[in-house]
């Protein structure tokens, strides 16, 4: 993957675990979520919706699978 995407313990774990095809997967189904929630990437809250979906994505850990209801208007209530 070359340079880690983050500058911390988890861009140094997707370095070194995900492969340039899943990372460039994630990246099409983050705008996906971004773009059906709303979200302002500037936002802590929207920020920590984004990397719980990582890291269900990519690792499956927790439970940050963002359901994508497209008959629906996307909208997230902080």
């Amino acid at each position: 993957m070359g340079a880690p995407p983050f500058a911390d313990d988890l861009g140094a774990r997707i370095a070194s675990a995900i492969c340039v095809e899943c990372w460039e997967e994630w990246k099409r189904r983050q705008m996906v979520i971004i773009n059906h929630y709303g979200l302002n990437v500037r936002d802590p809250k929207a920020r920590a919706f984004l990397l719980a979906n990582l890291r269900s994505f990519l690792f499956g850990e927790g439970e940050g699978g963002a359901e994508i209801d497209t008959s629906k208007q996307g909208d997230v209530n902080w």
